[in-house]
Parts: C-alpha cells; sequence; structure tokens
C-alpha cells in the first residue's frame, strides 16, 4: 500500500531507501481511488523514529493512505524540533472536523503517572471520546492500549515489580479473528513497560476480547466485539535496536538487561529481528479486514461507536 506523505518528511527517504512503497502527495491526486485516511496521534518523545516504524508497517498493503499526524497541544515536545512539528503535525483542534478509516494513538513514557496527572490527559480524553464518532478503527498501542482501557472501561493499569522488557512470545487464541489470520499460533513482540492490566480485569468486561497473550508478559492484543477499538500492549512496530538503545540509555539506571533479545545474553551480539513478519502481517491484516472492508465510502456517515 503506497503511503502518501511529505517528501520533506524525514521518514520519507528512509523508507525510499528500504524499498518502502511512498508516494508524494501530486502522484498520490492523480490516482483515481478513495484512499484510506490515517490519522496517527503521536506521543512518543522521539516522534520522528516512530514516524518511520509505524509507517513502514502502514505500506505493506496494495491500497493508497493518506497520513496524518498529530500532536497535543497541551504538551511540548522536548525531543523534537518544534520546526518538525509545525511543518508536518496538525493539533486536535485543527483536525476535529475531519473523519478517518483509522486513528492510532501511540505509547508515552508516561507508565508511572496517574493518568489524570499526564499533562495532554483532559486532551487526550477528548481525542479518544471524538475518535468514537470521527474514526472507524482506532488503535492503542502500549500506554495508549492502557490508556484506552482506562478511559473507555475503566479498567486500572498496575505497576510490574521490574520492567517487561525484551521478546515475549504470544499465543493465538482465536486463529479465525481477521486481525491475527495467517499468525502462526506462537510469535514474538517487543514489549518495554513499567506497568500492565491485568488478564483478569479484561476477562470481566463482555465486550473485550483478548486474542493473544503470555503467560509472561500478559494480554497482547484486545479487541472489543466490533472489532473498532483494537489495544496492543507491545511494540510490534519496533526496529532491530529499539530495545537496545533503550537498555544502553538505561542500564546504568539498573534496568534488565532485555529478556530473549541479544544472542546468549550478550550485549556485545546483534539482536536477530524475530518479530518483523507477524508485525507486517497484523497491520496489513488490520488495514484490509478491519478497515478497508468495513468502513463507509463516506466516511462523514460513520455511525458512532456505543461503548
Amino acid at each position: 500500500m503506497p503511503i502518501n506523505i511529505s517528501p520533506d518528511l524525514p521518514a520519507y527517504q528512509t523508507l525510499i531507501n528500504e524499498m518502502v512503497f511512498v508516494m508524494s502527495a501530486d502522484k498520490a491526486l492523480k490516482q483515481d481511488i478513495r484512499p484510506i485516511k490515517v490519522g496517527i496521534v503521536n506521543l512518543m518523545p522521539i516522534k520522528i523514529e516512530t514516524e518511520t516504524q509505524i509507517l513502514r508497517l502502514l505500506s505493506n498493503s496494495p491500497l493508497q493512505i493518506d497520513i496524518t499526524l498529530i500532536r497535543t497541544e497541551t504538551y511540548k515536545s522536548k525531543n523534537t524540533s518544534a520546526e518538525h512539528l509545525n511543518n508536518f503535525y496538525k493539533t486536535f483542534n485543527e483536525i476535529k472536523d475531519n473523519h478517518f478509516d483509522a486513528l492510532f494513538i501511540t505509547g508515552a513514557p508516561v507508565e508511572l503517572l496517574p493518568f489524570e496527572e499526564v499533562a495532554y490527559w483532559d486532551e487526550l480524553c477528548k481525542i479518544m471520546e471524538w475518535s468514537k464518532s470521527h474514526s472507524w478503527c482506532a488503535i492503542h498501542i502500549c500506554w495508549g492500549a492502557q490508556a484506552g482501557l482506562y478511559y473507555h472501561y475503566k479498567i486500572k493499569k498496575h505497576p510490574l515489580s521490574q520492567k517487561m522488557f525484551g521478546i515475549y512470545p504470544q499465543t493465538v487464541h482465536d486463529p479465525n479473528h481477521p486481525l491475527v489470520r495467517g499468525f502462526n499460533e506462537v510469535f514474538n513482540v517487543p514489549q518495554s513497560r513499567y506497568t500492565e492490566v491485568r488478564t483478569e480485569d479484561i476477562k470481566k468486561m463482555p465486550s473485550l476480547k483478548i486474542l493473544a497473550s503470555s503467560p509472561l508478559s500478559g494480554a497482547h492484543l484486545i479487541v472489543d466485539k466490533t472489532n473498532r477499538q483494537i489495544f496492543i500492549t507491545g511494540h510490534a512496530e519496533y526496529d532491530r535496536d529499539t530495545l537496545k538503545n533503550e537498555y544502553l540509555r538505561d542500564k546504568e539506571k539498573g534496568v534488565q538487561i532485555p529478556y530473549n533479545y541479544f544472542p546468549e545474553d550478550d550485549e556485545t551480539k546483534e539482536p536477530k529481528v524475530t518479530w518483523r513478519g507477524h508485525a507486517s502481517l497484523m497491520y496489513s491484516n488490520l488495514l484490509n479486514f478491519c478497515v478497508y472492508q468495513e468502513t463507509p465510502f463516506d466516511l462523514k456517515s460513520l455511525k458512532p461507536l456505543n461503548i
């Protein structure tokens, strides 16, 4: 799926070099199709890295996608330049009248804070509420998944005794669900978090279903009965060195070596990528079966989601 992004976006040249199918706006206008509209609420501090990782996975399907990058107004990023944000991002107020096929809400390094103490919590709540009527499908990643489960279902997060950090095998519980169609029975996913949502709390909600989980890292893929709310507790989008860079940054603070990541737990050896195939398949399934096959042609006719 060609993703329609500005050629000035740093991710553009990176993806071109990787032979990923990207397209400029000028070329996209010549195609007589209705592109999928995707918004990405990027809460991560290093926004360019996260943009590139998610765009790489979104490109792996045969349709055209228009991307809108969204930032919060109530918190100004300290790790991404104002120039980059002003050039490539919209605020919620600028896009609140738009409609999307899919809206992604990323993680953020604020897990140990109560939700209500996060600087942009009120704004994020507005976005999550708005998404029920302005986006066919909302996909919540890592802390974004915990935030979404808390906002929509009052499911609390809980601190872990140590960071959930590494590559964890997940077992598929419903192989017939479209989101995991074609998956192996067991697949790997990077995890990097200090808190969790508990399986027993999710199972109390009759409208939620756990599609994949691990006895080590808990629930990983959670969907509502409409497939319009998706919660992903891990980081399928991570690059080979993302966990390595986090480990080298934090190991003097006492963070443990990532589980099942470095060969023989030797940090001098290059990690093997064991999650990329399933990551690509999940995003492809998401866009095709949960979005493209279901969303109305006229997005303004979206029926609000009742939770």
